[in-house]
């Protein structure tokens, strides 16, 4: 079994395609993953109140913080990165939060809580097969599933125009968000390689271009940008609150066990073993990089980073596993961060735009968070846990003021959707017993 896999890789983990075949697969796995690295620091520059050129910045600091995690993971430094082919980004999981942070602190509170909470995915890499056996897929399946649905209303107001727009809702920035949702439904449908994998930002480019002539795009950002960015650690301080620690733990928590599916998913496209100690050994060392990548990316004014799983499905498609190409995403990823008018650029994109994106992609997170919820298979126990748990969950984000007569400490935990849903589900799945095998013990 090993060896057919094997065969199936064009170019395995140590080789090195040739020059222009290592460039066009970076771009390629770039394109995969542009719009959700971008897309984040977009909202919670939103939510934190930063004008057009300080978007911009936070945008460029996430493009360069991406490239370097890349590069590190890939390469492997010290005790530090998998070695495998494997593209980090700003995660979609630590949105929900992140915006809860912005509201309460603005972006010091977003990226202090970022790096107090980043030792919770370093320590978990040393008890992977714990952290797998006290969280199972049902449990973190359910906490995705939430994220993604979550994130939806933030979807929405970009589809309406934007939190506060004075035309929200009009049918100009309903079409274009339709627009943009018709090309990805169309790419994604009906196109191959490059145009199926790059959808989301075909869509996207699409409706930019469209929105121009409507008037819908203000390029004065872009022209007062400078040309080079320079990273300045720290430049909008840090601050914490205790009261919001415990939803990110549980991201942390979720992005180790995504991480550990991620790399097993990729080591075996790549033709790499997926058990045994070498694995174990990468799975470590890649879980350790997220925590301290996700540091890093606090330091340098930016959201936690983590290993991206659309860009297996590149791989998949490429039958390429080589490192080298990991070394040009990583390149290419510094490079449009470094130039500030690209951060620019991506800043002045209209909310409709990228909310038509965006409904699509958190439909999406919210699907991927089902398929790993009933991975194995789904029965009344199953059910029954998913079910109470989206309820609950889904119930405080429906009605909010639900907790507001609890003490503050508890109205403040309570008030989180994933929190509820995630205790729900983790303490469910702890006292329900597994249902009970048949056997042919009476069978005669």
């Amino acid at each position: 079994m090993e060896e057919e896999r094997e065969t199936e890789v064009l170019y395995k983990l140590e080789d090195r395609p040739p020059f222009y075949e290592t460039v066009v697969l970076s771009i390629q796995h770039m394109l995969a993953m542009f719009v959700s690295i971008v897309t984040p620091p977009l909202i919670i520059a939103g939510a934190a109140g930063l004008d057009p050129l300080e978007t911009g910045y936070f945008v460029s600091m996430a493009l360069i913080i991406s490239g370097v995690t890349t590069f590190i993971q890939v390469k492997r430094i010290g005790p530090l990165g998998s070695g495998l082919l494997v593209v980090e980004g700003t995660s979609f999981t630590f949105v929900p939060m992140a915006i809860v942070a912005a509201n309460v602190g603005g972006l010091p509170l977003v990226l202090g809580m970022a790096l107090v909470t980043s030792p919770v995915e370093m320590i978990l890499s040393r008890f992977l097969a714990q952290t797998r056996k006290i969280f199972p897929p049902l449990v973190s399946g359910t906490v995705v599933m939430l994220i993604g649905f979550g994130l939806i209303e933030a979807a929405i107001t970009d589809i309406g125009g934007g939190a506060g727009a004075s035309d929200f809702g009009n049918i100009q920035n309903l079409s274009i968000a339709l627009f943009v949702l018709i090309i990805i439904i169309i790419a994604n449908v009906y196109g191959k390689g490059i145009i199926k994998a790059a959808a989301v930002a075909i869509g996207l480019m699409a409706g930019y271009l469209v929105a121009i002539p409507l008037g819908m795009v203000d390029f004065t950002p872009i022209v007062e940008a400078g040309w080079i960015t320079v990273p300045v650690p720290f430049k909008y301080g840090l601050s914490f609150n205790w009261k919001l620690i415990i939803p990110w733990i549980l991201a942390y928590i979720i992005t180790t066990i995504e991480t550990i599916g991620d790399q097993t998913a990729i080591a075996e496209v790549s033709g790499e073993p997926i058990e045994g100690e070498v694995h174990e050994e990468r799975l470590k060392r890649g879980v350790l990089w997220d925590g301290v990548g996700s540091a890093l990316a606090a330091v340098f004014n930016t959201l936690p980073n983590t290993s991206f799983s659309q860009n297996t499905g590149v791989i998949q498609l490429s039958k390429i596993a080589s490192r080298v190409v990991g070394y040009g995403v990583a390149i290419i990823l510094i490079l449009l961060g470094i130039f500030p008018k690209i951060g620019a650029l991506v800043s002045v994109m209209p909310a409709p735009v990228l909310g038509g994106a965006t409904i699509a992609l958190f439909g999406m997170v919210a699907m991927a968070g089902m398929k790993i919820a009933v991975k194995g298979g789904i029965d009344d126990r199953k059910m029954f846990i998913l079910a109470l748990s989206l309820a609950l969950g889904l119930g405080v984000t429906f009605k909010p003021d639900i907790v507001n007569q609890l003490p503050e400490w508890m109205a403040v935990i309570f008030s989180s959707n994933i929190t509820v849903g995630f205790l729900t589900a983790f303490i469910l799945n702890l006292i329900m017993p597994e249902p009970k095998k048949e056997t042919n013990e009476y069978k005669t």
